[in-house]
């Protein structure tokens, strides 16, 4: 073979092997659906430029998304998943994730100590975390307990979260602790909701339905997640934000690593970019999700909107996920015995 045409056949090999190289450095993540223009301009454009590889996202709900890892449990498609911090668990038990090496996370000591190690077995670390209180008309009622949902002056004037929702076990830990029972079980929480069933206004599916009904002066109270607010905040109505004497409950969402992935350095490297504190605050500041960095500064504008600072965090009372996974059934249970919805 010529010279000029063996050089030319060896170049043209070592841009396949390159190609193929860079085709192999893919990262695939699966993801909730919310908000993913934002996160492609703050999170994945800039990790692809830092890492010169390949992001493939997965969206869906966590049904969807947990039920596809573990069908692909014996060769995994998916690299890193984030979850809420009981389906985490779940998925630990079920073999399906593995213990994350924290000493790889040049960020990990930045976080709050409850996103270092959510369930307390390594295999998740929280990436964001929200309050869950009540959105209250100042004008028409004081909140200074959770008991003061049931109150016979607003209780017809109250819309509660259904049990089956996110905030319908917050809700009920929360009004457990008001009415001095913290068992599990929610049993005192849902009997006293019971004997008010028919002056409650609406047991919510979706916290979406209560910005009219407060818009129409339908009801005055609702227990929401703090990613709800702003829809709220921006009415011109008196609207507050409760700081019960109990505290607040909330909820936790982290990622996870898949057992048996073939990319996990890549996988940590993500990990740890996502939990940086430029990518969180920017995160915060373009209200996506807030922040578990605890370095973040934001302005007292954007912290409003946000479940934001050292004090907030230190008053979440999150329900611990083996909790919620062992009782789970007896909450909807006993709701369909006292509630009936």
């Amino acid at each position: 073979m010529p010279m000029k045409k063996l050089l030319m056949a060896s170049a043209a090999l070592l841009l396949s092997v390159s190609a193929a190289k860079a085709q192999e450095k893919t990262l695939t993540i699966s993801v909730y659906g919310f908000a993913q223009d934002e996160f492609k301009k703050i999170l994945y454009d800039p990790f692809e430029e830092k890492c010169g590889c390949e992001l493939v996202v997965e969206t869906g709900n966590s049904v969807e998304r947990l039920a596809k890892i573990e069908a692909n449990k014996a060769d995994p498609v998916i690299d890193l998943a984030v979850i809420s911090m009981r389906d985490a668990l779940a998925a630990a038990k079920d073999g399906l994730t593995d213990k994350i090496d924290t000493s790889k996370l040049s960020n990990f000591d930045k976080l709050y100590d409850i996103a270092k190690d959510p369930n307390d077995d390594g295999m998740s670390v929280g990436y964001t975390f929200y309050a869950s209180s009540i959105a209250y008309r100042s004008d028409k009622m004081t909140v200074e307990s959770w008991a003061d949902l049931l109150a016979d002056d607003v209780v017809d004037h109250v819309a509660l979260p259904n049990v089956t929702t996110t905030q319908g076990p917050l809700t009920l830990y929360m009004l457990g602790k008001a009415l001095g029972d913290e068992d599990p079980s929610l049993k005192t929480p849902i009997a006293a909701v019971g004997e008010k069933k028919d002056e409650i206004v609406t047991f919510y599916v979706r916290s979406s339905q209560l910005v009219q009904l407060m818009q129409q002066e339908e009801i005055w109270a609702a227990p929401i997640g703090r990613f709800a607010w702003s829809g709220f905040s921006k009415m011109d109505l008196p609207i507050k934000w409760a700081t019960p004497k109990e505290g607040q409950s909330g909820g936790m969402n982290v990622m996870v690593l898949t057992k048996g992935s073939k990319n996990r350095d890549l996988a940590l490297e993500f990990m740890d970019f996502w939990l940086s504190t430029e990518i969180q605050t920017a995160l915060a500041e373009n209200l996506v999700d807030s922040p578990a960095n605890k370095d973040v500064k934001v302005s007292d504008e954007i912290a409003e909107n946000l479940t934001y600072g050292a004090d907030t965090v230190a008053n979440l009372h999150l329900i611990p996920s083996q909790v919620a996974i062992d009782n789970q059934e007896t909450w909807l249970s006993e709701w369909n015995n006292k509630v009936g919805q």
